[in-house]
C-alpha cells in the first residue's frame, strides 16, 4: 500500500454490504486536524445507514464510523490544537472505520495520556446519549425511579450506569438472564426478563416508573408508558425492535405525562455546547473511574461486518470496538 493511501470500510450504495477498500489518505482542510484512528465504536445507526434509512446518512459512497478515538497526526490551517501526538477522541458521524480520518478540531476532545482507545471510542455515543437524556433533557432526580429499556444494550447499559450515579432506582428491562446478569453488574437495583415477564405489571408492583428510557420502542413503550406514575417522562431514544411506537394522546392527558424525542447528535447542528460539555464531564468521570465501558466485543478493521452482525442480531452486550 502507497504512503499517500489507507484502508477504509466503505458503504458504495444503499443497501449493498460495505466493503474494505484502499483510497487516498486524507489531509486536513481549514479548521480540520487529522487523526491516526486507534479504534472505533460501532452503533445500532451504523445498520441504519447501511440501508439508507438513518436520519443523516450520507450521501453515498462513503466511510463508515460515527466515533473515534486516536491520535491527532496532522493539523489543518488555522489549527492551534490538540497538538500533534495528542490523544483525543471526537464524534465525527462518518469516517471512522479507516487508518486516518479528518476532523473539524472544534469537535474533537481531547484525552489524558495512556486513556484506553477501545474505551474512549465507546464512551461516545452511548454515555454521551445517556448522560444528556437522563440529566439535561429529562432532569432526573435523586430518589426517582427510572426504567431502561434494552438495558443490557450499548446506550441502555450506560444509562442503568449513569441513572445508579445520578441517585435513582433502576429497573433494568432485558431479554434473558446472561442480559440481566450484565445490567446488575452496571447497578441495576430491579431486574424484569423482556422474554417472560409482563413489563407493565412488574414496574407497577415496584411503584411505578417516573422516567422511562427506550431505545427499543414498539410493544416495550407501550407497556411502559402504561407503567408510568403522573408526571413522569418518557424519553424516546431508538426503535432496535423495528416498530416507532404511535402514541395514544389520552393517556399522556390522564396522566400527565410528557414523551421527549431525544437525538443525541441532532445537538451538533442546533446547540453543540451540549455535547461538547457532556464529553468533557464524561471524560473526567472515566478517569476518576465512576463510568467503566463495556465492550463486549473488539475486532480489527478486517471483521467490521462480522461486528455489525453481532448488532443486528442483538447478540452483543454494551459497545463492539473495532481496533486499527
Amino acid at each position: 500500500m502507497s504512503p499517500t493511501t489507507m484502508r477504509a470500510l466503505r458503504c458504495m450504495t444503499k443497501g449493498q454490504s460495505p466493503e474494505i477498500q484502499e483510497i487516498a489518505r486524507p489531509e486536513p482542510a481549514k479548521g480540520e486536524l487529522r487523526i491516526k484512528v486507534a479504534a472505533c465504536g460501532l452503533n445500532f445507526a451504523d445498520l441504519l445507514m447501511v440501508q439508507g434509512t438513518y436520519q443523516d446518512t450520507p450521501p453515498y459512497p462513503f466511510t463508515m464510523g460515527m466515533e473515534v478515538a486516536g491520535i491527532v497526526d496532522a493539523l489543518g490551517d488555522g489549527v492551534n490544537g490538540p497538538a500533534v501526538g495528542t490523544p483525543v477522541m471526537v464524534f465525527g458521524g462518518q469516517g471512522g472505520l479507516a487508518e486516518y480520518a479528518c476532523y473539524d478540531a472544534a469537535r474533537v476532545t481531547p484525552l489524558p495520556d495512556g486513556a484506553n482507545m477501545s474505551e474512549a471510542a465507546a464512551l461516545q455515543v452511548a454515555y454521551g446519549t445517556s448522560h444528556v437524556a437522563l440529566g439535561y433533557k429529562a432532569g432526573l432526580k435523586t430518589g426517582e425511579t427510572m426504567l431502561v429499556l434494552g438495558a443490557a444494550g450499548g446506550v441502555g447499559l450506560t444509562a442503568v450506569e449513569i441513572g445508579k450515579l445520578m441517585g435513582a432506582k433502576v429497573i433494568a428491562c432485558a431479554r434473558g438472564a446472561d442480559k440481566l446478569a450484565v445490567a446488575k453488574a452496571a447497578g441495576a437495583d430491579h431486574l424484569i426478563d423482556a422474554e417472560t415477564d409482563d413489563i407493565r405489571e412488574a414496574v407497577r408492583a415496584l411503584g411505578g416508573a417516573d422516567v422511562v428510557y427506550d431505545p427499543v420502542g414498539g410493544d416495550q413503550f407501550k407497556a411502559a408508558m402504561r407503567a408510568c406514575n403522573p408526571e413522569a417522562r418518557i424519553l424516546t431514544i431508538g426503535y432496535a425492535s423495528g416498530e416507532v411506537p404511535q402514541i395514544p394522546a389520552n393517556i399522556l392527558l390522564v396522566k400527565n405525562l410528557t414523551v421527549m424525542g431525544f437525538y443525541w447528535g441532532g445537538y451538533l447542528a442546533f446547540k453543540p455546547s451540549v455535547i461538547t460539555d457532556s464529553l468533557a464531564e464524561l471524560v473526567s468521570w472515566h478517569a476518576e473511574k465512576k463510568i467503566k465501558p463495556h465492550v463486549s466485543n473488539s475486532l480489527p478493521l478486517e471483521q467490521a461486518t462480522e461486528g455489525m452482525e453481532l448488532l443486528r442480531s442483538r447478540k452483543s452486550t454494551g459497545k463492539v470496538v473495532i481496533t486499527l
